[in-house]
């Protein structure tokens, strides 16, 4: 005989949807249980190599589709493990864009002001810090100097990065071994556990169906700790909410596999998917011109060489991200080191005459990688994606025992995406060709389709059911009860790292879901400080409190 479990609240997924849910919920009162499909890793488990099954392939989906691809977090904490840890807040035009709708996306109650309080409570409880110049790695100080040299202008990013434990090692994407990260493992969720949540993971959610009393009940499989493809075992859990924020290459597929038992989704479910806009450039530096046009020098006799020091994006340039320009328009431009594998693979090589991403050719930038920079872009996409039809299990069907999958979203990007790309390539090359300064191109999209580590939007919030699957509490729109607060929630491109626009709108998102859970009867109540005690934050919301919750 088969028992199924019981808990007040049902999450799904750790990173920043599911671990500020998780420690709201349980601060409040109620029983929360968290289902991670991932390992759980702490700093010393943490490992500086690229090997087959070591912690970095443990630790991230790498899923292809046909015309994208998606890199996400696959750990307890989720994408707060893997990501560079840069946190800027949304720029104001974003929003007000109208996107492939042709009318505003956001729903009405939500722009920069209203958000403010829930960004600033995010900021108090990771805590959220901006680095100065004196912090900025060789790679970010070197995209500075080529935008000043271009009559540019660069700003160090916002981070959540302990800097006084930071080593500058450059294996931050990789997980930080020496917890100078600010990662989700070390505010929300120990402060989760702490009120009696219980994490498990290595539990893989796949769908969900209802129960005699108007609940819902979580059907997972636990996976493999070595073989992603194999399954030990499977169970269920029966609660009265359930906050699905497993990412938004896999909430929309949770979703779509349970229509066979909860009935028909939001047609906005799978849809409306945004990659960010994302887009990478290589830069190969002429070593000697970075000494004589940018007066550049690490003091060993070299110049640069140094893309092997540093922690992911220290310096952006947001020259771009000006509300006065057309849409499609907009996009920042962030210094960035992407290790070797995904970097290495994808870059193209600079005027070649043969094969631009495999080759000789290929080999000679290779060799010379030290001198490389990455730049990353930003943009406004068109929200092109949509998810087909489920796999059998989990979010895509694994090809390799660890990281890689093949999935169901469909992607071709629109003339107003490839458009705002071109423009940010050119830029990328006015910066950094400038007088000889670099050779650059971009990663190829013939191997993998486009791209992103920022997937976005595929059941987004807003006020038009015909085109959002969540309401503005983020409420599953016919399905009253299930709530989703990760990425898929955001309602398109952000033109920024979206990190803290999640967590925000995951906070703002907790008075409803507390209104909702007391309503099924548990008692719960909201108003917990930040993890670590600080209170700031929490009087700043506060007043926002009553219009998320239903009259």
């Amino acid at each position: 005989m088969t028992v199924t479990e019981n808990t007040d609240v049902l999450v799904v997924g750790s990173g920043f949807g599911g671990a500020i849910a998780a420690y709201h919920l349980a601060a409040g009162g109620a029983r929360v249980v968290v289902l991670e499909r991932g390992p759980w890793l702490e700093g010393e488990d943490f490992e500086h190599d690229f090997k087959l099954g070591s912690s970095y392939t443990r630790i991230f989906d790498f899923v292809v589709g046909d015309g994208m691809s998606l890199l996400g977090g696959n750990c307890v904490g989720g994408g707060s493990v893997v990501y560079f840890a840069a946190m800027p807040r949304a720029p104001r035009f974003v929003f007000e864009r109208k996107g492939s709708i042709g009318r505003r996306m956001w729903p009405g109650g939500i722009n920069r002001d209203t958000l403010e309080p829930w960004y600033d409570r995010v900021a108090e409880a990771l805590p959220v810090t901006r680095q100065d110049w004196n912090s900025v790695t060789y790679s970010g100080g070197l995209f500075a100097a080529a935008c000043a040299h271009a009559g540019r202008t660069a700003n160090p990013v916002p981070v959540a990065i302990d800097t006084d434990k930071c080593t500058n090692c450059n294996w931050m994407m990789a997980g930080c071994r020496f917890d100078a990260k600010r990662s989700l493992l070390f505010n929300y969720l120990p402060a989760a556990i702490a009120h009696g949540a219980e994490i498990r993971p290595m539990h893989e959610v796949q769908h969900l169906s209802r129960t005699d009393d108007g609940g819902y009940r979580v059907h997972y499989n636990v996976v493999d700790d070595e073989d992603y493809r194999v399954h030990t075992g499977s169970g269920t859990i029966d609660a009265k909410i359930v906050v699905l924020a497993a990412g938004a290459g896999a909430t929309p597929v949770i979703l779509q596999r349970s229509a066979a038992t909860l009935g028909a989704m939001p047609s906005a479910v799978g849809r409306y998917f945004s990659g960010n806009g994302e887009r990478l450039n290589t830069a190969i530096l002429d070593e000697d011109r970075v000494r004589d046009l940018l007066g550049l020098s690490r003091g060993d006799g070299s110049a640069y060489a140094a893309s092997q020091i540093g922690k992911g994006p220290c310096v952006a340039s947001w020259d771009r991200l000006d509300g006065t320009l057309p849409e499609y328009s907009r996009y920042s431009l962030e210094q960035l080191y992407f290790p070797p594998g995904f970097g290495t693979i994808l870059a193209q090589v600079p005027g070649a005459t043969g094969p631009t991403w495999f080759g000789v050719e290929k080999k000679e930038i290779v060799r010379r990688w030290q001198s490389w920079l990455t730049v990353f872009t930003m943009s406004e996409d068109d929200n092109e994606g949509v998810f087909g039809p489920p796999p059998p299990t989990g979010n895509a069907v694994r090809i390799s025992q660890q990281m890689l999958g093949r999935g169901t979203i469909q992607y071709r990007p629109t003339a107003n995406t490839l458009r705002g790309w071109a423009q940010a390539d050119a830029d990328v090359r006015d910066i950094l060709e400038r007088d000889g300064l670099a050779r650059v191109m971009p990663w190829t999209n013939d191997v993998v389709g486009a791209y992103t580590v920022h997937p976005l939007a595929s059941c987004r919030i807003g006020d038009d059911p015909s085109t959002s699957a969540l309401d503005d509490r983020h409420e599953l729109r016919g399905h009253p009860g299930i709530f989703v607060t990760d990425g898929s929630a955001v309602p398109g491109a952000l033109t920024v790292n979206p990190a803290m626009t999640i967590a925000a709108l995951a906070e703002r998102a907790i008075p409803g879901i507390v209104q909702a859970a007391r309503q099924r009867g548990v008692e719960v109540t909201y108003g917990a400080p930040s993890p670590d005690g600080a209170t700031s934050g929490r009087r700043g919301a506060l007043p926002f409190v009553p219009s998320l919750t239903r009259k």
